[in-house]
């Protein structure tokens, strides 16, 4: 097991002069699953085909426990990654594929039995070592893929979408298997994945990535509650966060606390005085802002039973999607559309008008030029200046260990 240290490490493609990852700083801990999750083209694969040493470093320091490795080849790494293809020899057995590679290392033939027979009990493959990969179900080849980096025993382990050509059920399971297994063999694992589900569940921490810039890096359940900036919060979560455009006006009721309006003037909310406490409500007031809102925190009731409720706004449903135990409700509020997820759905029909809650405690607040959450508890306050950006840019954050 190892430390990975990556110190401004940068990715410039030099036919085309694409920056594909901008000096991403990170440390992973011996032991720890880092997962680097966001939307296709953010980077995340180049990260770590750059670790694995299948893409040049342009620029920044890359470190494997106490080696530099900027400059090694792969083999020397002492790293072993698993695709999201198979890669398995199709002539060969199970057996054989997991032997592989310390085959090639000339290891013995009882160290080589005993590292397979062991990886292979350790994921359900021992009856079929004897098998060719055609001969087995896409679960079963994404595991005989994670053997063969098993028996390696490296100091790393990479995974690059390993998931993704399996069904939602098998993914289920073999998300499971996987976590398992990392913290049963307690190896140092970088998992790269588009699926935010798959990083919620399996990350120590997680890296969320966009256009080849770090947004934040945080235990998976820090990114859901303190999202740093828009991006994160509108990726992070399914369905994502309601994010409403509109301004902070003058104090509403008679603690002080301002008031929210949307854009369009379709959304009012009295916000209590409590709700600026740990911000500037002056230097915020009268400023464009975007105002956050996850849908398990917003309640949806027959409309006028709960008039003068704070927090509440009219609304007509668009749309309902029934999940069982809970529901997805599609809302109109003139120009603004919402989503809740609520348990205790009225009895309704599209096309009707509700009431709606905003759970106050629930709500976050962006700065509508730079994306950046206003007054995250983790953070100094950010008062808005004459010279803020206004160009539509996101923070970009490093979180310390």
């Amino acid at each position: 097991m190892a430390r990975v240290t990556l110190d401004r490490v940068r990715k410039v493609y030099e036919d085309s002069g694409l920056v594909a990852v901008h000096d991403i700083d990170l440390d992973v801990a011996d032991g720890e699953l880092v997962v680097l999750v966001g939307p296709s083209g953010c980077g995340k694969s180049t990260t770590l085909r750059m670790i694995a040493g299948l893409e040049s470093i342009s620029s920044g320091r890359l470190a494997i426990g106490d080696r530099v490795v900027n400059d090694l080849p792969p083999k020397e790494r002492d790293i072993a990654m698993v695709f999201q293809g198979y890669a398995l020899y199709p002539h060969m057995t199970v057996y054989e594929n997991m032997a592989f590679a310390l085959t090639l290392r000339n290891r013995p033939r009882s160290e080589i039995a005993a590292r397979v027979h062991r990886a292979a009990d350790m994921l359900g493959l021992r009856d079929v070592l004897a098998r060719r990969p055609r001969h087995l179900s896409g679960g079963q080849r994404q595991r005989v893929a994670i053997g063969r980096a098993i028996v390696r025993e490296p100091q790393l382990f990479l995974f690059d979408e390993p998931l993704s050509n399996l069904d939602a059920q098998l993914r289920g399971e073999m998300r499971r298997e996987i976590g398992a297994l990392q913290r049963a063999l307690r190896t140092t694992t970088i998992y790269v994945t588009h699926d935010q589900i798959e990083a919620m569940t399996l990350g120590d921490r997680i890296v969320v990535l966009d256009a080849g810039r770090v947004q934040q890096i945080d235990a998976p359940l820090v990114l859901y509650r303190s999202p740093r900036n828009v991006f994160v919060a509108s990726f992070i979560g399914s369905p994502p966060m309601n994010l409403i455009p509109g301004h902070l006006g003058p104090a509403a009721q008679a603690d002080g606390g301002p008031s929210f309006r949307s854009t369009d003037g379709a959304i009012t909310l009295a916000l209590p005085a409590t709700f600026l406490r740990d911000r500037d409500p002056t230097g915020w007031r009268d400023r464009p802002v975007t105002l956050g809102i996850r849908p398990e925190h917003l309640s949806v009731t027959v409309a006028g039973t709960q008039a003068g409720e704070q927090g509440l706004v009219r609304a007509h449903v668009e749309g309902i999607e029934p999940l069982g135990y809970d529901a997805i409700v599609h809302l109109g509020v003139g120009s603004t559309r919402l989503v809740a997820r609520t348990t205790a759905l009225p009895k309704t029909a599209i096309g009707a008008m509700v009431d709606v809650r905003a759970d106050i405690a629930g709500l976050h607040l962006f700065d509508a030029a730079s994306g950046e959450a206003i007054g995250d508890p983790r953070s100094p306050t950010r008062v808005p200046s004459e010279h803020s950006h206004g160009d539509g840019r996101q923070g970009v954050y490093r979180t310390a260990r």
